[in-house]
Protein backbone atom coordinates (compact mmCIF):
# COMPACT_ATOMS: atom_id res chain seq x y z
CA UNK A 1 0.00 0.00 0.00
CA UNK A 2 1.45 3.05 -1.03
CA UNK A 3 1.45 6.40 0.60
CA UNK A 4 -1.67 8.58 -0.36
CA UNK A 5 -0.41 11.52 -1.29
CA UNK A 6 -2.07 14.65 -0.96
CA UNK A 7 -3.76 15.60 -4.39
CA UNK A 8 -3.71 19.69 -5.43
CA UNK A 9 -6.71 21.41 -3.99
CA UNK A 10 -8.62 21.32 -7.57
CA UNK A 11 -7.78 17.97 -7.85
CA UNK A 12 -10.72 16.27 -5.82
CA UNK A 13 -12.46 13.52 -7.98
CA UNK A 14 -11.46 11.28 -5.24
CA UNK A 15 -15.31 11.71 -4.39
CA UNK A 16 -18.46 11.40 -6.08
CA UNK A 17 -18.45 14.61 -6.94
CA UNK A 18 -16.70 17.64 -6.13
CA UNK A 19 -17.00 21.33 -7.67
CA UNK A 20 -15.99 24.70 -7.02
CA UNK A 21 -18.38 28.45 -7.69
CA UNK A 22 -17.30 31.74 -7.11
CA UNK A 23 -18.32 32.83 -3.87
CA UNK A 24 -20.86 35.69 -3.20
CA UNK A 25 -18.54 37.30 -1.59
CA UNK A 26 -14.96 37.30 -3.64
CA UNK A 27 -12.45 38.34 -1.57
CA UNK A 28 -9.19 39.19 -3.28
CA UNK A 29 -8.13 35.28 -2.45
CA UNK A 30 -10.84 34.66 -4.24
CA UNK A 31 -12.95 32.29 -1.90
CA UNK A 32 -14.57 29.41 -3.56
CA UNK A 33 -17.55 27.05 -2.85
CA UNK A 34 -16.64 23.55 -2.25
CA UNK A 35 -19.35 20.62 -3.16
CA UNK A 36 -18.95 16.85 -1.95
CA UNK A 37 -21.18 14.42 -1.49
CA UNK A 38 -21.08 11.68 1.75
CA UNK A 39 -23.13 8.76 1.36
CA UNK A 40 -23.41 7.01 4.13
CA UNK A 41 -23.31 2.79 3.44
CA UNK A 42 -22.38 -0.49 4.52
CA UNK A 43 -18.96 -1.59 2.93
CA UNK A 44 -17.14 -5.21 3.53
CA UNK A 45 -14.17 -4.65 5.22
CA UNK A 46 -11.84 -6.53 6.55
CA UNK A 47 -8.90 -6.63 8.54
CA UNK A 48 -6.64 -9.46 10.62
CA UNK A 49 -8.07 -12.05 8.71
CA UNK A 50 -11.76 -10.54 9.86
CA UNK A 51 -14.19 -9.60 7.39
CA UNK A 52 -17.39 -7.78 8.62
CA UNK A 53 -20.11 -5.06 7.45
CA UNK A 54 -19.41 -1.68 8.85
CA UNK A 55 -20.75 1.50 8.20
CA UNK A 56 -18.67 4.02 5.89
CA UNK A 57 -18.35 7.29 3.79
CA UNK A 58 -18.48 6.39 -0.11
CA UNK A 59 -17.49 2.77 1.04
CA UNK A 60 -14.16 4.13 1.97
CA UNK A 61 -12.28 3.03 5.21
CA UNK A 62 -10.96 5.88 6.60
CA UNK A 63 -13.71 8.20 4.57
CA UNK A 64 -12.59 10.94 1.91
CA UNK A 65 -10.48 13.70 2.87
CA UNK A 66 -11.79 17.63 2.38
CA UNK A 67 -9.48 20.31 1.15
CA UNK A 68 -10.85 23.73 1.18
CA UNK A 69 -8.85 26.86 1.61
CA UNK A 70 -9.26 29.60 4.29
CA UNK A 71 -12.31 31.74 3.10
CA UNK A 72 -13.92 28.90 1.20
CA UNK A 73 -17.19 27.73 2.06
CA UNK A 74 -17.81 23.80 2.27
CA UNK A 75 -21.06 22.48 1.29
CA UNK A 76 -21.62 18.82 2.18
CA UNK A 77 -24.45 16.74 1.59
CA UNK A 78 -24.65 13.53 3.94
CA UNK A 79 -26.85 10.60 3.07
CA UNK A 80 -28.15 8.40 5.71
CA UNK A 81 -28.47 5.00 3.56
CA UNK A 82 -28.08 2.59 6.54
CA UNK A 83 -30.43 1.99 9.88
CA UNK A 84 -28.28 3.99 12.40
CA UNK A 85 -29.33 7.23 12.78
CA UNK A 86 -26.40 9.06 11.42
CA UNK A 87 -24.74 13.01 12.57
CA UNK A 88 -21.31 14.43 11.31
CA UNK A 89 -19.27 17.28 13.31
CA UNK A 90 -16.51 18.94 11.87
CA UNK A 91 -13.86 18.77 14.58
CA UNK A 92 -12.40 21.96 15.13
CA UNK A 93 -13.95 24.19 12.70
CA UNK A 94 -15.11 27.28 14.55
CA UNK A 95 -18.84 27.31 13.09
CA UNK A 96 -19.34 31.26 13.33
CA UNK A 97 -23.09 31.64 13.51
CA UNK A 98 -23.16 27.99 11.71
CA UNK A 99 -24.21 26.17 14.66
CA UNK A 100 -26.65 24.17 12.81
CA UNK A 101 -23.64 22.44 10.74
CA UNK A 102 -22.11 21.78 13.88
CA UNK A 103 -23.10 17.95 13.77
CA UNK A 104 -23.38 16.37 17.94
CA UNK A 105 -26.84 14.59 18.12
CA UNK A 106 -29.08 16.03 20.27
CA UNK A 107 -26.80 19.48 20.92
CA UNK A 108 -27.02 21.25 16.89
CA UNK A 109 -29.32 18.96 15.79
CA UNK A 110 -31.67 15.42 15.30
CA UNK A 111 -29.48 13.06 13.82
CA UNK A 112 -30.26 12.06 10.02
CA UNK A 113 -32.76 9.09 10.25
CA UNK A 114 -32.68 6.10 7.47
CA UNK A 115 -33.46 7.32 3.82
CA UNK A 116 -33.19 11.20 5.22
CA UNK A 117 -30.64 13.26 4.38
CA UNK A 118 -28.66 16.73 5.02
CA UNK A 119 -26.73 19.77 4.04
CA UNK A 120 -23.76 21.00 6.29
CA UNK A 121 -22.74 24.65 5.21
CA UNK A 122 -20.51 26.25 6.76
CA UNK A 123 -17.20 28.83 5.75
CA UNK A 124 -14.05 28.42 6.79
CA UNK A 125 -12.89 31.77 9.18
CA UNK A 126 -9.13 32.48 10.32
CA UNK A 127 -8.30 28.48 10.16
CA UNK A 128 -5.74 27.32 8.44
CA UNK A 129 -3.85 23.36 9.20
CA UNK A 130 -5.29 20.26 9.87
CA UNK A 131 -8.68 18.74 11.41
CA UNK A 132 -10.98 16.22 10.83
CA UNK A 133 -14.41 15.25 10.38
CA UNK A 134 -16.22 11.99 12.83
CA UNK A 135 -19.84 10.86 13.76
CA UNK A 136 -20.74 12.04 16.62
CA UNK A 137 -23.37 9.91 17.82
CA UNK A 138 -22.98 6.42 19.77
CA UNK A 139 -19.80 5.00 18.63
CA UNK A 140 -19.83 5.20 14.82
CA UNK A 141 -16.68 7.64 14.56
CA UNK A 142 -14.83 4.36 14.72
CA UNK A 143 -15.64 3.89 11.30
CA UNK A 144 -16.89 7.36 9.86
CA UNK A 145 -13.96 9.65 10.28
CA UNK A 146 -11.81 11.64 7.61
CA UNK A 147 -9.63 14.71 7.52
CA UNK A 148 -9.99 17.68 6.82
CA UNK A 149 -7.11 19.40 5.15
CA UNK A 150 -7.27 23.60 5.12
CA UNK A 151 -4.62 25.24 3.01
CA UNK A 152 -3.78 29.05 3.42
CA UNK A 153 -5.18 31.66 1.39
CA UNK A 154 -3.56 31.31 -2.65
CA UNK A 155 -1.03 33.51 -2.28
CA UNK A 156 0.08 32.89 1.29
CA UNK A 157 2.84 31.22 2.52
CA UNK A 158 3.05 28.71 5.53
CA UNK A 159 5.45 30.32 8.10
CA UNK A 160 7.67 27.63 7.53
CA UNK A 161 9.46 25.68 4.15
CA UNK A 162 6.84 24.70 1.99
CA UNK A 163 7.01 20.88 2.07
CA UNK A 164 8.07 18.82 -0.97
CA UNK A 165 4.76 16.84 -0.27
CA UNK A 166 2.06 16.79 2.17
CA UNK A 167 1.19 12.77 3.62
CA UNK A 168 -2.46 12.64 6.11
CA UNK A 169 -1.78 10.34 8.94
CA UNK A 170 -4.87 9.12 10.91
CA UNK A 171 -4.64 7.16 13.84
CA UNK A 172 -7.78 4.69 14.46
CA UNK A 173 -8.76 1.34 16.26
CA UNK A 174 -10.40 -1.55 14.61
CA UNK A 175 -12.56 -3.57 16.85
CA UNK A 176 -13.55 -7.32 15.02
CA UNK A 177 -16.91 -7.27 16.80
CA UNK A 178 -19.34 -4.37 16.01
CA UNK A 179 -18.13 -1.06 18.18
CA UNK A 180 -21.93 -0.42 18.68
CA UNK A 181 -22.98 -4.03 20.03
CA UNK A 182 -19.63 -3.21 22.54
CA UNK A 183 -20.50 0.38 23.99
CA UNK A 184 -24.75 -1.17 24.12
CA UNK A 185 -23.08 -4.22 26.31
CA UNK A 186 -21.13 -1.94 28.33
CA UNK A 187 -24.19 0.47 29.15
CA UNK A 188 -25.68 -2.41 29.90
CA UNK A 189 -23.78 -4.20 32.36
CA UNK A 190 -22.40 -0.78 34.00
CA UNK A 191 -19.01 -2.56 33.12
CA UNK A 192 -16.40 -1.22 31.67
CA UNK A 193 -16.14 -1.84 27.93
CA UNK A 194 -14.27 -4.26 25.37
CA UNK A 195 -11.05 -3.14 24.28
CA UNK A 196 -10.09 -2.73 20.55
CA UNK A 197 -8.54 -5.97 18.06
CA UNK A 198 -5.64 -3.19 16.47
CA UNK A 199 -4.68 0.46 16.60
CA UNK A 200 -4.50 1.51 12.86
CA UNK A 201 -2.72 3.92 10.76
CA UNK A 202 -4.65 5.10 7.42
CA UNK A 203 -6.92 2.06 8.31
CA UNK A 204 -3.91 -0.41 7.84
CA UNK A 205 -3.15 -2.21 11.45
CA UNK A 206 0.66 -3.29 9.66
CA UNK A 207 2.64 -5.92 10.49
CA UNK A 208 3.14 -6.06 14.27
CA UNK A 209 -0.52 -8.20 14.23
CA UNK A 210 -1.48 -11.48 13.66
CA UNK A 211 -2.86 -11.89 10.02
CA UNK A 212 -2.09 -8.07 9.09
CA UNK A 213 1.29 -7.87 7.30
CA UNK A 214 -0.66 -6.96 3.76
CA UNK A 215 -2.32 -4.43 5.45
CA UNK A 216 0.57 -2.06 6.26
CA UNK A 217 0.54 1.88 5.53
CA UNK A 218 4.24 2.27 3.90
CA UNK A 219 5.19 5.95 3.16
CA UNK A 220 7.58 6.19 0.38
CA UNK A 221 9.64 8.84 0.91
CA UNK A 222 12.64 10.37 -1.40
CA UNK A 223 16.34 11.17 0.26
CA UNK A 224 16.71 14.94 0.86
CA UNK A 225 13.03 15.72 0.71
CA UNK A 226 10.60 17.59 3.91
CA UNK A 227 7.29 16.30 4.21
CA UNK A 228 4.69 17.52 6.30
CA UNK A 229 2.97 14.90 7.88
CA UNK A 230 -0.53 16.18 8.70
CA UNK A 231 -1.41 13.52 11.91
CA UNK A 232 -4.74 13.25 13.56
CA UNK A 233 -5.75 10.82 16.46
CA UNK A 234 -9.15 9.48 15.72
CA UNK A 235 -9.14 6.31 18.08
CA UNK A 236 -12.10 5.95 20.15
CA UNK A 237 -10.16 5.70 23.65
CA UNK A 238 -6.64 5.84 23.69
CA UNK A 239 -4.13 8.84 23.68
CA UNK A 240 -0.84 7.72 21.60
CA UNK A 241 2.78 8.48 21.48
CA UNK A 242 4.08 7.74 17.85
CA UNK A 243 7.82 7.55 16.52
CA UNK A 244 9.68 7.22 13.45
CA UNK A 245 12.77 5.29 14.23
CA UNK A 246 16.18 6.86 13.47
CA UNK A 247 14.35 10.25 12.58
CA UNK A 248 13.09 13.36 14.69
CA UNK A 249 10.52 15.51 13.52
CA UNK A 250 9.55 19.61 13.52
CA UNK A 251 6.12 20.19 15.37
CA UNK A 252 4.65 23.44 13.25
CA UNK A 253 1.01 23.35 14.00
CA UNK A 254 -1.31 21.53 16.17
CA UNK A 255 -5.58 21.99 15.79
CA UNK A 256 -5.18 23.73 12.57
CA UNK A 257 -2.85 26.48 14.60
CA UNK A 258 0.36 27.41 13.95
CA UNK A 259 3.12 26.70 16.46
CA UNK A 260 6.87 28.13 17.51
CA UNK A 261 8.57 24.87 15.46
CA UNK A 262 10.44 22.48 18.18
CA UNK A 263 12.17 19.33 17.52
CA UNK A 264 11.22 16.07 18.77
CA UNK A 265 11.68 12.42 18.46
CA UNK A 266 8.21 11.19 19.88
CA UNK A 267 5.19 12.77 19.78
CA UNK A 268 1.92 12.03 22.44
CA UNK A 269 -1.77 12.95 20.51
CA UNK A 270 -5.09 12.74 22.57
CA UNK A 271 -8.25 11.74 20.51
CA UNK A 272 -9.16 14.38 18.71
CA UNK A 273 -5.89 16.19 18.51
CA UNK A 274 -4.04 16.76 15.53
CA UNK A 275 -0.36 17.82 14.64
CA UNK A 276 1.67 18.94 12.07
CA UNK A 277 5.33 18.01 11.93
CA UNK A 278 7.87 18.48 9.46
CA UNK A 279 9.87 15.06 8.41
CA UNK A 280 13.10 16.05 7.26
CA UNK A 281 14.37 12.40 5.30
CA UNK A 282 18.22 12.02 5.64
CA UNK A 283 20.17 13.07 2.93
CA UNK A 284 21.84 10.07 0.86
CA UNK A 285 19.48 6.79 0.41
CA UNK A 286 20.07 4.90 3.90
CA UNK A 287 19.79 1.31 2.75
CA UNK A 288 17.10 0.61 5.81
CA UNK A 289 13.22 0.81 6.49
CA UNK A 290 11.88 2.21 9.44
CA UNK A 291 8.82 1.48 11.25
CA UNK A 292 6.96 4.60 12.05
CA UNK A 293 4.78 3.42 15.19
CA UNK A 294 2.14 4.54 18.11
CA UNK A 295 1.02 3.04 21.06
CA UNK A 296 -1.48 4.10 23.97
CA UNK A 297 -0.31 6.51 26.96
CA UNK A 298 -2.65 4.78 29.17
CA UNK A 299 -2.96 6.33 32.91
CA UNK A 300 -6.74 4.77 34.05
CA UNK A 301 -7.28 1.96 36.27
CA UNK A 302 -8.96 0.38 33.40
CA UNK A 303 -8.00 -1.94 30.50
CA UNK A 304 -6.84 -1.37 27.37
CA UNK A 305 -5.60 -2.44 24.09
CA UNK A 306 -1.52 -2.48 25.10
CA UNK A 307 -0.43 -3.46 20.61
CA UNK A 308 1.50 -0.74 18.81
CA UNK A 309 0.67 0.26 15.80
CA UNK A 310 3.30 0.06 12.60
CA UNK A 311 3.97 1.85 9.31
CA UNK A 312 6.81 1.27 7.34
CA UNK A 313 8.96 4.47 6.00
CA UNK A 314 10.95 3.27 2.64
CA UNK A 315 13.12 5.41 0.75
CA UNK A 316 12.90 5.26 -2.94
CA UNK A 317 15.74 3.13 -4.38
CA UNK A 318 18.49 5.01 -6.26
CA UNK A 319 18.66 5.02 -10.09
CA UNK A 320 22.03 3.56 -10.17
CA UNK A 321 21.12 0.68 -7.55
CA UNK A 322 19.21 -1.69 -10.33
CA UNK A 323 15.68 -2.71 -9.04
CA UNK A 324 16.34 -6.09 -9.73
CA UNK A 325 18.95 -6.51 -6.91
CA UNK A 326 17.46 -4.74 -5.14
CA UNK A 327 15.01 -6.27 -2.30
CA UNK A 328 13.36 -4.45 0.48
CA UNK A 329 12.80 -7.90 2.50
CA UNK A 330 16.73 -8.00 2.89
CA UNK A 331 16.78 -4.64 4.33
CA UNK A 332 17.19 -3.81 8.03
CA UNK A 333 14.22 -2.40 9.39
CA UNK A 334 14.55 -0.18 12.41
CA UNK A 335 12.19 0.16 15.90
CA UNK A 336 11.88 3.38 17.38
CA UNK A 337 12.06 3.15 21.35
CA UNK A 338 8.63 4.77 22.69
CA UNK A 339 8.19 5.78 26.11
CA UNK A 340 6.39 3.32 28.92
CA UNK A 341 3.25 3.20 28.71
CA UNK A 342 2.10 5.33 31.92
CA UNK A 343 4.79 8.18 31.04
CA UNK A 344 3.24 11.51 32.21
CA UNK A 345 6.41 12.94 32.65
CA UNK A 346 7.01 12.60 28.94
CA UNK A 347 2.89 13.50 27.96
CA UNK A 348 4.19 16.96 30.34
CA UNK A 349 7.29 17.64 28.93
CA UNK A 350 5.50 17.15 25.29
CA UNK A 351 2.87 20.18 25.83
CA UNK A 352 4.66 22.21 27.91
CA UNK A 353 6.72 22.62 24.67
CA UNK A 354 3.78 24.13 22.82
CA UNK A 355 3.21 27.72 22.35
CA UNK A 356 1.46 30.01 20.01
CA UNK A 357 3.61 31.45 17.31
CA UNK A 358 2.38 34.93 18.64
CA UNK A 359 3.79 36.99 15.58
CA UNK A 360 2.42 39.87 13.57
CA UNK A 361 1.18 37.63 11.07
CA UNK A 362 -0.55 35.32 13.55
CA UNK A 363 -1.36 37.32 17.12
CA UNK A 364 -2.41 35.00 19.99
CA UNK A 365 -5.41 36.88 21.16
CA UNK A 366 -5.26 35.60 25.06
CA UNK A 367 -7.95 37.32 26.94
CA UNK A 368 -6.32 39.38 29.55
CA UNK A 369 -9.29 40.24 31.52
CA UNK A 370 -11.85 37.86 32.72
CA UNK A 371 -15.39 38.12 32.86
CA UNK A 372 -16.41 34.79 34.67
CA UNK A 373 -14.29 31.72 36.08
CA UNK A 374 -15.61 28.26 36.19
CA UNK A 375 -13.84 25.19 38.18
CA UNK A 376 -14.87 22.47 36.70
CA UNK A 377 -13.97 18.60 38.40
CA UNK A 378 -14.04 15.73 35.52
CA UNK A 379 -13.53 12.33 36.29
CA UNK A 380 -14.99 8.79 37.39
CA UNK A 381 -17.92 8.10 39.57
CA UNK A 382 -20.49 5.92 39.53
CA UNK A 383 -24.71 5.05 39.60
CA UNK A 384 -26.26 2.84 41.61
CA UNK A 385 -27.02 -0.78 39.80
CA UNK A 386 -31.20 -0.99 38.21
CA UNK A 387 -33.43 -3.01 41.42
CA UNK A 388 -33.22 -6.91 40.28
CA UNK A 389 -30.01 -6.37 38.24
CA UNK A 390 -26.27 -7.48 38.92
CA UNK A 391 -23.73 -4.79 37.79
CA UNK A 392 -20.09 -5.01 36.81
CA UNK A 393 -19.18 -1.35 37.85
CA UNK A 394 -17.24 -0.94 40.81
CA UNK A 395 -18.75 -2.94 44.68
CA UNK A 396 -21.74 -4.07 41.99
CA UNK A 397 -22.44 -0.44 40.72
CA UNK A 398 -22.68 1.12 37.28
CA UNK A 399 -19.86 3.06 36.05
CA UNK A 400 -20.55 6.90 35.20
CA UNK A 401 -18.51 9.99 34.18
CA UNK A 402 -19.26 13.55 35.79
CA UNK A 403 -18.36 17.34 35.25
CA UNK A 404 -19.15 18.88 39.05
CA UNK A 405 -20.61 15.74 40.18
CA UNK A 406 -22.90 16.04 37.10
CA UNK A 407 -23.09 13.03 34.40
CA UNK A 408 -24.77 14.75 31.66
CA UNK A 409 -28.21 12.79 30.50
CA UNK A 410 -28.63 13.71 26.53
CA UNK A 411 -31.62 14.85 25.96
CA UNK A 412 -34.35 13.11 23.07
CA UNK A 413 -34.28 16.84 21.30
CA UNK A 414 -31.74 19.11 20.48
CA UNK A 415 -30.41 21.46 22.62
CA UNK A 416 -29.55 24.47 20.27
CA UNK A 417 -33.46 24.02 19.03
CA UNK A 418 -34.81 24.11 22.30
CA UNK A 419 -32.46 27.45 22.54
CA UNK A 420 -33.17 29.21 19.58
CA UNK A 421 -37.00 28.66 19.70
CA UNK A 422 -37.06 29.65 23.22
CA UNK A 423 -38.64 25.85 24.59
CA UNK A 424 -36.00 25.16 26.76
CA UNK A 425 -38.31 24.14 29.72
CA UNK A 426 -38.23 20.52 30.06
CA UNK A 427 -35.91 19.85 27.87
CA UNK A 428 -32.45 21.47 29.93
CA UNK A 429 -31.77 23.62 33.12
CA UNK A 430 -29.84 26.58 32.58
CA UNK A 431 -28.04 26.56 36.71
CA UNK A 432 -24.97 24.25 35.53
CA UNK A 433 -23.03 24.90 38.64
CA UNK A 434 -19.83 27.01 38.38
CA UNK A 435 -17.54 25.11 40.73
CA UNK A 436 -17.84 22.04 42.75
CA UNK A 437 -20.64 22.02 45.25
CA UNK A 438 -18.95 19.85 47.61
CA UNK A 439 -15.00 20.91 47.60
CA UNK A 440 -12.50 17.70 48.67
CA UNK A 441 -8.90 16.53 48.38
CA UNK A 442 -9.46 15.96 44.58
CA UNK A 443 -6.25 14.49 44.18
CA UNK A 444 -5.90 12.86 47.53
CA UNK A 445 -7.96 9.64 49.01
CA UNK A 446 -11.10 9.64 47.14
CA UNK A 447 -14.38 10.25 49.23
CA UNK A 448 -16.31 6.56 49.93
CA UNK A 449 -19.46 7.78 48.29
CA UNK A 450 -18.57 8.09 44.66
CA UNK A 451 -22.12 8.43 43.37
CA UNK A 452 -22.90 11.45 40.99
CA UNK A 453 -26.16 13.43 40.19
CA UNK A 454 -27.62 12.60 36.95
CA UNK A 455 -29.11 15.60 34.59
CA UNK A 456 -29.04 17.98 31.35
CA UNK A 457 -27.33 21.37 33.02
CA UNK A 458 -26.07 24.30 30.77
CA UNK A 459 -23.89 27.25 31.09
CA UNK A 460 -25.50 29.93 30.16
CA UNK A 461 -22.90 32.89 29.15
CA UNK A 462 -23.61 36.61 27.21
CA UNK A 463 -21.93 37.54 24.04
CA UNK A 464 -18.14 38.52 24.35
CA UNK A 465 -17.60 36.96 27.50
CA UNK A 466 -14.48 36.52 28.41
CA UNK A 467 -14.30 32.84 30.34
CA UNK A 468 -11.07 31.14 32.34
CA UNK A 469 -11.80 27.53 32.96
CA UNK A 470 -9.99 25.77 35.36
CA UNK A 471 -10.60 21.58 34.95
CA UNK A 472 -9.59 19.63 37.26
CA UNK A 473 -8.46 15.94 37.57
CA UNK A 474 -10.31 14.32 40.34
CA UNK A 475 -8.95 10.62 41.83
CA UNK A 476 -12.51 8.93 42.38
CA UNK A 477 -11.67 5.55 41.10
CA UNK A 478 -8.27 6.38 40.28
CA UNK A 479 -6.62 9.34 38.31
CA UNK A 480 -6.73 9.56 34.52
CA UNK A 481 -5.60 12.05 31.87
CA UNK A 482 -8.94 13.23 30.13
CA UNK A 483 -8.85 15.13 26.56
CA UNK A 484 -11.46 17.65 26.58
CA UNK A 485 -12.69 18.51 23.39
CA UNK A 486 -14.66 22.24 23.49
CA UNK A 487 -17.26 22.66 19.90
CA UNK A 488 -17.46 26.22 18.44
CA UNK A 489 -14.35 27.48 19.65
CA UNK A 490 -10.34 27.79 20.03
CA UNK A 491 -9.12 28.33 23.51
CA UNK A 492 -5.57 29.25 24.81
CA UNK A 493 -3.70 26.49 27.73
CA UNK A 494 -2.85 29.37 30.20
CA UNK A 495 -1.25 26.91 32.40
CA UNK A 496 -1.64 23.45 33.99
CA UNK A 497 -0.54 21.87 37.24
CA UNK A 498 -0.60 18.59 39.25
CA UNK A 499 -2.91 18.39 42.16
CA UNK A 500 -4.97 20.29 43.36
CA UNK A 501 -5.53 24.20 42.01
CA UNK A 502 -4.68 26.58 43.98
CA UNK A 503 -6.51 29.89 43.24
CA UNK A 504 -4.25 31.49 45.44
CA UNK A 505 -1.00 30.87 43.92
CA UNK A 506 -1.40 29.14 40.49
CA UNK A 507 -2.32 31.85 37.84
CA UNK A 508 0.91 34.23 38.89
CA UNK A 509 2.59 31.25 36.41
CA UNK A 510 0.10 31.55 33.95
CA UNK A 511 1.33 32.21 30.21
CA UNK A 512 -1.05 35.09 28.73
CA UNK A 513 1.83 36.34 25.82
CA UNK A 514 1.97 32.87 23.76
CA UNK A 515 0.27 29.75 25.01
CA UNK A 516 -0.81 27.17 22.66
CA UNK A 517 -4.28 27.75 21.52
CA UNK A 518 -6.54 24.45 20.61
CA UNK A 519 -9.51 22.91 20.69
CA UNK A 520 -8.98 19.62 22.76
CA UNK A 521 -6.61 19.63 25.93
CA UNK A 522 -5.34 16.88 28.18
CA UNK A 523 -6.72 17.55 31.58
CA UNK A 524 -3.32 15.92 33.19
CA UNK A 525 -3.65 12.97 35.12
CA UNK A 526 -4.10 13.79 39.01
CA UNK A 527 -3.55 17.36 38.22
CA UNK A 528 -5.69 20.61 36.29
CA UNK A 529 -5.31 22.57 33.03
CA UNK A 530 -6.44 26.25 33.07
CA UNK A 531 -7.86 27.81 29.80
CA UNK A 532 -9.09 31.01 28.22
CA UNK A 533 -11.82 31.87 25.73
CA UNK A 534 -14.03 34.37 24.46
CA UNK A 535 -17.63 33.22 23.98
CA UNK A 536 -18.15 35.45 20.63
CA UNK A 537 -19.61 32.42 18.80
CA UNK A 538 -23.57 32.43 19.72
CA UNK A 539 -24.90 29.33 19.54
CA UNK A 540 -25.32 25.78 22.06
CA UNK A 541 -21.49 24.61 22.35
CA UNK A 542 -20.82 20.97 23.67
CA UNK A 543 -18.03 20.42 25.72
CA UNK A 544 -16.66 16.49 26.53
CA UNK A 545 -14.36 14.09 27.11
CA UNK A 546 -12.73 12.45 23.63
CA UNK A 547 -12.22 9.07 25.42
CA UNK A 548 -15.76 8.23 23.81
CA UNK A 549 -16.71 5.47 27.02
CA UNK A 550 -16.05 8.66 29.54
CA UNK A 551 -18.48 10.69 26.85
CA UNK A 552 -20.69 7.52 27.24
CA UNK A 553 -20.58 7.45 30.65
CA UNK A 554 -21.76 10.92 30.98
CA UNK A 555 -18.48 13.39 30.92
CA UNK A 556 -20.19 16.13 29.20
CA UNK A 557 -21.75 19.04 29.08
CA UNK A 558 -22.45 22.42 27.09
CA UNK A 559 -22.28 26.16 26.51
CA UNK A 560 -25.26 28.32 25.39
CA UNK A 561 -23.93 31.91 24.29
CA UNK A 562 -26.48 34.23 24.25
CA UNK A 563 -26.90 36.21 20.35
CA UNK A 564 -25.18 39.77 20.57
CA UNK A 565 -26.62 42.92 20.16
CA UNK A 566 -25.57 43.42 16.37
CA UNK A 567 -26.97 41.45 13.08
CA UNK A 568 -23.66 39.62 12.82
CA UNK A 569 -23.61 38.47 16.25
CA UNK A 570 -26.54 36.53 16.34
CA UNK A 571 -27.20 33.04 15.39
CA UNK A 572 -28.44 32.43 11.68
CA UNK A 573 -31.85 31.11 11.15
CA UNK A 574 -31.95 26.65 11.42
CA UNK A 575 -32.14 25.72 7.63
CA UNK A 576 -35.22 24.23 5.87
CA UNK A 577 -33.63 20.45 5.92
CA UNK A 578 -32.53 20.62 9.61
CA UNK A 579 -33.41 16.91 10.96
CA UNK A 580 -36.66 15.98 12.96
CA UNK A 581 -35.77 14.05 16.09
Amino acid sequence: MGASLLPPPAFLAVFLFSFVTLSVNPEPALAITRHYKFDVMLQNVTRLCHTKSMVTVNGKFPGPRIVAREGDRLVITVVNHVQNNISIHWHGIRQLRSGWADGPAYVTQCPIQTGQSYVYNYTIVGQRGTLWWHAHISWLRSTLYGPIILLPKLGTPYPFAKPYKEVPIIFGEWFNADPEAIINQAMQTGGGPNVSDAYTINGLPGPLYNCSAKDTFKLKVKPGKTYLLRMINAALNDELFFSIANHTVTVVDVDAVYVKPFDAETLLITPGQTTNVLLKTKPDYPNAQFFMSARPYATGQGTFDNSTVAGILEYEVPNKTSQSNHSTKKLPLYKPNLPPLNDTSFATNFSSKLRSLASADFPANVPQKVDRQFVFTVGLGTNPCSKNQTCQGPNGTRFAASVNNVSFVMPSTALLQAHHFGQSRGVYSPYFAISPLIPFNYTGTPPNNTMVSNGTKLVVLPFNTSVELIMQDTSILGAESHPLHLHGFNFFVVGQGFGNFDPSKDPANFNLVDPVERNTVGVPSGGWVAIRFLADNPGVWFMHCHLEVHTSWGLKMAWVVLDGKLPNQKLLPPPADLPKC
